[in-house]
């Protein structure tokens, strides 16, 4: 199947060949001719799925057919990195288009705030914004919310989990009650199919390969001593020289400054994104990641769904995520789009117990590797329970036999 078969206009389609979008992926397959056909939707696909495309491409094709009355359709995503990210695909898509778009998310300086400001009270096309930040300018009372004809909530599973199913409920008291809603969601977990009965009216539904990596993703697991990641990290990369995108996530910041101290010490040009960097300066390292000039990033987990950047040949998890869906998440970083790609996972003694639950998540046994010898012996591979426990569970035994 072509692009073509969906009857899109043909400067949207010179837009999806000039970006070298040649054959729509399943999401789009599925949920592009239901979107165009003006029901409501609850999409089930996880990150790499293409579903970005999904709700913006029909989108598009509605919004360049009607007459312009202001604010047609508003995006809602957990953060800005995705909010700035599907508004530059939008840009893409509607580069033959006579359709604005404006991206509203917090960290930026005044005249970003202002610049939204302008952009909303004079009805932009579309709006992608993060809940909280919308609401500020909603306040204020100058946004007009009363001729929107299609809500999208992206990445809904994490918006609850981060906690803004409140500022989301506030916001659609803004909107009409005709209007088209879609829900786009990696996983779908009771409270989102809850929260989706109350909001979307008869919806279709599509659920596709939920929580596994998509095949194109080659995985390995190292077992690994806290002091052999770096070592073990800086000997992977010096063995795939022909890799030109490597992403590197971690559980927190201090941990991102380390990494990248000592990568950037040993020979290889590398970036590190945490929240502490100012919006400007995130947006530039994704810039230089995206362009290829900046050959390795590190991140820290919040970054997780937040990257949109092509042909990433590897990512690698410094350290095991806490919850199994989020390992589908960073995986699905890599291998977008029906390419190959490679995940790497270290895993220490502490973390076995995590990757098990991401074994049983995803259906599969990963093969457990150890070092290069160089690097000296890792720990050997336990199917029990977590080695902390075991080690409460004697200490307290202990205690109770000397008193």
């Amino acid at each position: 199947m072509n692009f073509n078969e969906f009857n899109l206009d043909n400067d949207l389609l010179d837009a999806l060949s000039y970006m070298r979008f040649e054959e729509p992926t399943q999401v789009q397959v599925q949920a592009i001719p239901l979107i165009l056909e003006n029901r409501d939707l609850i999409a089930c696909a996880q990150t790499g799925t293409g579903k970005t495309a999904a709700f913006v491409l029909p989108l598009l094709e509605k919004i360049i057919h009607r007459k312009r009355t202001g604010i047609n359709t508003l995006v809602i995503v957990p953060t800005r990195e995705l909010a700035v990210q599907i508004e530059q695909q939008i840009q893409g898509f509607s580069y033959f288009l006579n359709v604005g778009s404006i991206a509203v998310y917090g960290g930026g300086e005044g005249k970003d705030f202002t610049n939204q400001k302008i952009a909303l009270k004079r009805g932009t096309d579309i709006v992608i914004a993060t809940p909280g930040k919308l609401l500020s300018h909603l306040n204020l009372g100058y946004v007009d919310f009363s001729k929107v004809e299609h809500l999208v909530l992206d990445e809904a599973d994490r918006m609850l989990d981060m906690g803004f199913i409140d500022d989301i409920r506030k916001i659609i008291t803004f909107l009409p009650r005709e209007r088209q809603t879609l829900m786009f969601s990696a996983t779908m977990p009771d409270n989102i199919r809850s929260f989706a009965k109350q909001i979307l009216y008869k919806p279709a539904e599509i659920s596709l390969s939920v929580a596994k990596p998509v095949e194109g993703v080659i995985q390995q697991v190292f077992l690994v001593n806290d002091v052999q990641k770096i070592p073990l990290i800086q000997y992977i990369i010096n063995e795939r020289p022909d890799y030109k995108s490597i992403l590197i996530f971690t559980s927190t910041k201090s941990k991102v400054t380390e990494l990248v101290r000592s990568l950037q010490k040993n020979g290889f040009p590398s970036k590190g994104i945490s929240s502490n960097l100012e919006q400007s300066e995130r947006e530039e390292v994704l810039r230089g990641f995206r362009s290829g000039r900046t050959r390795i990033l590190v991140a820290t987990d919040l970054m997780s769904r937040g990257i949109d950047v092509k042909d990433i040949n590897m990512v690698i998890n410094f350290d095991v995520p806490r919850d199994a869906e989020d390992y589908v998440h960073r995986v699905g970083r890599t291998a977008r789009a029906e390419t190959s790609g490679e995940a790497v996972t270290l895993v220490n003694p502490r973390d076995m117990h995590r990757m098990r639950s991401i074994e049983r998540l995803i259906e599969k046994n990963i093969a457990k590797q150890q070092p290069p010898e160089e690097l000296g012996p890792g720990p050997q591979w336990t199917t029990g329970r977590s080695p902390n426990k075991g080690k409460r569970h004697y200490h307290k035994k202990k205690r109770n036999f000397r008193k």
